[in-house]
């Protein structure tokens, strides 16, 4: 299976979302469908999960990391993640959904006991080498 991920930043702090089915925080993202890019899924996961009022430049996302690892939803399911960060400012306002309960701008005091593996184990210490998060 193909996942997306797409990383924003502000004031040295990554967005990640609390999925009401999860226990912990992901990234903005989720699967690639049928006939769809990695980008084209990055970006409609983005408008789907961030709300109508988030203002994004779709111009702007980058290819950053790409791993394979195994699905933190059951367990068994490989998959294999393409991560992108966004190179630009996100403007508007996120909403909440009925996918999403809650937004947070997650930097390393949080802990990591909060974090999806992919989280946990890729995105945050790329973020932390990068010197992209605090």
């Amino acid at each position: 299976m193909k996942v997306v991920g797409t990383m924003f930043f502000k004031d040295e702090k990554l967005l990640i979302d609390k999925p009401r089915k999860r226990a912990t925080y992901q990234m903005i993202g989720g699967r690639v469908e049928e006939n769809e890019s990695p980008i084209e899924a990055a970006i409609r996961e983005c408008h789907e999960e961030l709300g109508e009022n988030a203002i994004f430049d779709e111009q702007s996302f980058e290819l950053v990391m790409e791993f394979d690892e195994i699905a933190t939803s059951d367990g068994v399911t490989p998959i294999h993640f393409y991560v992108f960060m966004y190179n630009g400012v996100l403007a508007g306002e996120i909403t909440i959904s009925e996918e999403i309960e809650k937004f947070m701008w997650y930097d390393t005091s949080e802990g990591t006991e909060i974090l999806s593996n992919t989280l946990k184990n890729e995105v945050v210490p790329y973020c932390i080498k990068e010197k992209l998060i605090k």
